[in-house]
């Protein structure tokens, strides 16, 4: 059974690649080869993402409604995923720059929900076929294989630069190509099952709703999600205007991704032998370390920055390993449909993304913030007050709140959820 893993690990790497990479270098590469200017990019994202958080329960309930075709459902969500990649960065936009932006990733972000909606429902049922602790180490090939894919989006455009003049074009080929091969592998994991009447999406979101304890894990989602959104959105700003390193943002990327990667199975380990809240704990407070160390930085800082990259890639790597484990084993125990969980789910990841876009951009336009080594200290100030501060805030919030959930609360009847 082990060794049809790597499929889940193919399929999580396709995934990931079009998600937070294409959310770190989109907004950059259209603000500097179409001229769009921060603000309105960041009310284009924030828009779009506010459109994703709205339709996301509505994915969740047409993933569970095609659940008979999931095969033919996910390959129509694969081609989407690939025409819009290739049309965001292969295609001169025929129209405005910034519609034309609006328009791929609508494409790009209704097929990646869809997609992660499908992924994790399903691994839901398969975990339980893997025995004891299934779900965290299902969650260990599945998060080791996104952060992977993570790993190769976040740097290929930088890697393609040395090789050709037309470095995104490039990254659309591979990923097209990505997209076949893990599809191919993923074809035989996805079981469908008898047509059965699809409840309103109201019931189907009403067993999740109703359980304390899934609520309370939703919000720690939340508040847990939006410090990534926080630091992906501002990244490359940050390493080239207020490290003045231009030219490092893959190489730290990279090694933030890949010590993301490498903890994943560290962390997965761990969770088993001394159970997932405490081993998450551990991990939230070292990303807050990191986040406070990012505040004596200036100028030239590279080194210390690097370190830093590492400890919070670390950090990364158990949140998104244990905490959608935790939720999955919610799920098995409420006994509810497993896609409109997970579209909750993807709603609330999204929400941390809106609330990035819809704020960070426009507030650092307003700080006097340009892209570019020629900014006031002030604005400079700005920016790293927003990219260290507000994550320790949202991190602190997260840690107390998972400190006191209960997660061995019994799961309610049937009864009570109806």
């Amino acid at each position: 059974m082990t060794s049809r893993l790597y499929a889940w690990s193919l399929f999580a790497a396709l995934i990931a690649t079009a998600g937070l990479p294409i959310y770190i270098h989109a907004p950059k590469f259209y603000v500097d080869s179409y001229g769009v200017s921060l603000a309105s990019m960041g009310f284009v994202l924030a828009a779009l993402r506010l459109i994703d958080v709205v339709q996301d329960p509505a994915l969740g309930w047409l993933a569970e409604a095609t659940r008979p075709r999931r095969r033919l459902g996910v390959a129509l969500a694969v081609g989407l995923l690939v025409v819009s990649m290739a049309a965001l960065f292969a295609v001169t936009p025929p129209i405005p720059a910034l519609w034309w932006f609006a328009l791929c990733l609508t494409g790009l972000f209704s097929a990646f929900s869809f997609l992660t909606i499908c992924f994790y429902a399903e691994g839901v049922a398969r975990a339980e076929t893997l025995g004891p602790g299934g779900h965290i180490r299902l969650a260990g090939w599945r998060e080791g294989g996104s952060l992977l894919g993570v790993c190769m989006a976040a740097v290929a455009p930088v890697a393609l630069a040395a090789a050709t003049d037309s470095p995104f074009t490039a990254f659309a080929v591979l990923f097209a190509a990505l997209a076949l091969v893990a599809t191919f592998a993923m074809h035989h994991q996805w079981q469908g099952h008898a047509a059965e009447p699809t409840p309103s999406p109201f019931a189907l979101f009403r067993p999740v709703l109703a359980d304390r304890l899934a609520r309370r894990l939703l919000l720690i989602a939340l508040l847990n999600a939006t410090p990534v959104a926080v630091t992906s959105t501002l990244f490359l700003f940050f390493v080239e205007s207020r490290l003045g390193l231009p030219g490092w943002e893959g190489p730290l990327l990279l090694l933030f991704f890949l010590a993301a990667a490498l903890s994943t199975p560290v962390w997965s380990i761990l969770a088993r032998r001394h159970g997932p809240r405490p081993v998450l704990l551990s991990a939230m407070a070292l990303a807050i370390l990191a986040f406070l160390w990012t505040f004596t930085l200036g100028t030239g800082d590279g080194i210390a920055f690097a370190l830093i990259c590492a400890a919070s890639g670390a950090a990364l790597g158990a949140d998104l390993t244990l905490l959608p484990a935790i939720f999955a084993q919610r799920l098995a125990q409420l006994g509810t449909r497993e896609a409109a969980a997970f579209g909750l789910w993807s709603f609330v990841s999204k929400l941390s993304l809106a609330f990035a876009a819809a704020t960070l951009l426009p507030a650092l336009d307003l700080a006097g913030f340009r892209p570019g080594p020629d900014n006031s200290e002030s604005a400079l100030r700005t920016l790293t007050l927003i990219y260290a501060a507000l994550p320790c805030v949202l991190k602190v919030t997260a840690i107390l709140l998972l400190a006191f959930t209960p997660l061995s609360d019994p799961a309610p009847t049937k009864e009570a959820l109806t």
